[in-house]
């Protein structure tokens, strides 16, 4: 709690304090790429928590111009989970010369099985994506499982891209595994967090 917030109770200044137990990030587990084909979350992902936070940082591909994506298991061996999505993003290169800001049909699924992408990134030593991914509720066995991804990266093309993705997996089956991956190549470097949030 920051020093202006903290005890405030009686000095007529207006903001309140923080009541205890007002929610935290749980770690869980980090892992760590070095050359790997995915990073993958096969536990952790149940009942526990209600909202559960990927972060990733520096991710770091071993081929040029590749797209990072996401997939999901819900149940089976297979990270095949049924997903409608929407994407949209916006750019800007460093010379200044190229911005765009727009809906990206060819990111978005409709009932589909396959990958989410949800950056770009270039094999420069000094590029790189980071994000974050947000799932909702993945153990419920009545609802969809909503998911929101936030993404920079520094891209081959010496762009700035920021991505916003949002989601769902149709299943009323409790999604128990995450896994992360380049469409080619390795993911050369980067490390992914998961998080449980309690409230």
């Amino acid at each position: 709690m920051s020093g202006i917030v903290g005890q405030n109770t009686l000095d007529n200044s207006g903001l309140i304090k923080a009541p205890a137990g007002g929610g935290a990030w749980n770690f869980i587990a980090k892992q760590t790429a070095s050359a790997s084909a995915d990073i993958s979350f096969t536990s952790g992902i149940d009942s526990t928590y209600k909202e559960y936070i990927f972060t990733f940082k520096d991710i770091h591909p071993s081929d040029d111009g590749e797209t990072f994506t996401v997939n999901f298991r819900d149940g089976s061996t297979a990270y095949d989970a049924v997903k409608t999505t929407t994407s949209f993003r916006a750019y800007h290169d460093e010379a200044g010369s190229a911005t765009g800001f727009a809906y990206v049909t060819s990111e978005d699924l409709a009932q589909g099985t396959g990958v989410q992408n949800i950056a770009n990134s270039g094999s420069d030593n000094d590029q790189s994506c980071a994000g974050y991914l947000h799932l909702f509720n993945p153990s419920s066995t009545t609802f969809v499982k909503h998911f929101i991804i936030r993404t920079s990266s520094a891209m081959y093309l010496d762009y700035i891209n920021e991505w916003h993705i949002a989601g769902y997996c149709n299943t009323t089956t409790a999604i128990d595994g995450v896994q992360f991956s380049f469409a080619s190549g390795t993911i050369d470097a980067g490390d992914i967090c998961l998080y449980g949030i309690s409230t």
